[in-house]
């Protein structure tokens, strides 16, 4: 079972998974800190498979490049039931 932080974050990125989001787009739409988007992305998701972060190059206001990175489920984050109890899930 998920932690209510991570379940969090986990249904914003299942339900946006067409978009490519950034952890701020996640905190935008989650309402947590940046800061705690990473954390939960790399701990409870990244370490264990089930999202991947991909480098890319976005267009700023005023034109100039910026590189992020976008984050996406795995297959095995698309497969996973976050209430089935797993070892993989915090």
């Amino acid at each position: 079972m998920l932690k209510p932080n991570s379940r969090t974050v986990f249904e914003f990125v299942k339900a946006n998974s067409e978009r490519n989001l950034t952890a701020a787009d996640i905190a935008e739409g989650t309402g947590l800190d940046v800061k705690r988007v990473n954390g939960i992305v790399t701990s409870a998701f990244q370490k264990k498979g089930l999202m991947e972060r991909i480098p890319a190059e976005i267009e700023k206001e005023d034109g100039s490049p910026k590189s992020v990175k976008i984050i996406r489920l795995t297959e095995a984050g698309l497969a996973f039931n976050p209430d089935e109890p797993d070892e993989k899930a915090e």
